[in-house]
């Protein structure tokens, strides 16, 4: 087949939606090489991480070369590019299809990662939420399938924009190939004394985007509610704005910035794996989720999880990890005290999350789950 795919967030985004684009053209062109796959996009960074996919066997990059381009080419100018191409399919990576899919008789997919401009309004802007909820109601109509990351997704996308069950399918998200490697906490301490000497020896650890959804406020209001003698740092890898801001101010207003280690330029993702590794557990009580991907990284890592009761999260965290209520900075202390009471206990319990992880998120089960899917839609035209 010749499986076209909106890969702008694949080359140029380096977070959530671009690790999602990467990491399904790396399980797809591995385990199914026989297939095409068409790159569109409207630019290309220069970052290193997007560089092994500017060639990467069996893909080939389409970039515009005519007067149309940028969000005008990826929004109205595809379909015309995939019908040159003689695409099989095009699958939209992140909420959203090109016009005129339907007129140039090409079959779609889109993934949906979440709802959150529905879910969370307050956090977006109204032309944002606007603009959001346009491209997101034109995919879902005019997709052949719908691919969720979580059941919870599944439900919202149905619940929000009217679309019937079995039009949706539930495909989890693997992580990142490395996070699957063989465990190497020795040679994981001995990076991180190289790398970032700061870093205390025992930690809590919080990754992902510093936003409201995400409750880092609640991990530090949490700590605060733990007796001195049974503290831990707490080790943050992630950026944001204002909200930030706003936790870093009531940090040093309670004089808590001893126990509070900030990265917020981490994107070496083998770094990123020895921080996991390491770490006694990963905290993540977030109120929202499409998916929750650093609660699987933490487990791939062998390292337990507290994670929030809500959302997709009890998905994404499986039967090992401790579910707390996110609104409730006491409960999160709880949790976070029963780890740390019991060594033995804490490191069966990262190692039962690693092997469930293992089996949940395998990217040769999760290929052929989304192959399968393909090859259904092709077959209905």
């Amino acid at each position: 087949m010749h499986i076209g795919y909106d890969a702008k967030r694949l080359f140029n985004n380096f977070t959530g939606l671009g690790n999602y684009s990467r990491t399904l053209i790396d399980m797809l062109t591995t385990r199914f090489p026989d297939n095409t796959y068409l790159l569109y996009t409207p630019k290309i960074s220069d970052a290193n991480v997007v560089k092994p996919y500017r060639h990467k066997e069996h893909c080939s990059t389409r970039m515009p070369e005519g007067l149309v381009r940028g969000s005008l080419w990826r929004g109205y100018g595809l379909a015309k590019e995939l019908k040159k191409d003689q695409a099989d399919l095009y699958h939209g990576l992140s909420h959203e299809l090109p016009m005129g899919l339907g007129a140039a008789r090409i079959p779609a997919v889109v993934t949906m990662h979440d709802v959150a401009w529905r879910t969370f309004p307050a956090m977006y802007h109204r032309w944002d939420r606007a603009i959001y909820d346009f491209k997101a109601r034109h995919a879902c109509r005019e997709a052949q399938r719908i691919v969720a990351i979580s059941e919870a997704t599944k439900r919202d996308v149905c619940k929000f924009y009217n679309v019937k069950e079995e039009k949706v399918e539930v495909i989890y998200q693997p992580a990142q190939q490395l996070f699957y490697a063989e465990l190497n906490k020795e040679l994981a301490h001995r990076k991180l004394k190289q790398y970032l000497p700061q870093l205390p020896t025992d930690y809590l650890l919080y990754v992902g985007s510093v936003n409201r959804r995400k409750n880092l406020m609640g991990i530090v209001r949490a700590l605060e509610a733990i007796p001195a003698g049974e503290q831990l740092p707490l080790v943050v890898v992630g950026n944001g704005r204002e909200y930030l801001e706003e936790v870093h101010s009531y940090v040093c207003r309670y004089k808590l910035s001893p126990q509070f280690f900030l990265f917020t330029d981490i994107y070496d993702n083998r770094l990123l794996r020895y921080l996991y590794e390491c770490a006694t557990a990963f905290v993540y009580p977030s109120f929202s989720e499409g998916f929750g991907l650093p609660v699987v990284e933490a487990q791939l890592s062998g390292t337990p999880v507290v994670t929030s009761n809500v959302s997709c999260l009890p998905e994404a965290g499986g039967p090992h990890s401790l579910l707390v209520n996110p609104n409730d900075p006491e409960s999160i202390a709880h949790a976070i005290r029963t780890l740390l009471a019991d060594d033995e206990a804490r490191q069966q319990r990262g190692r039962n999350s690693r092997q469930w992880a293992l089996e949940t998120f395998a990217p040769t089960r999760l290929a052929e789950q989304m192959m399968q899917m393909y090859r259904g839609v092709v077959g209905e035209e």
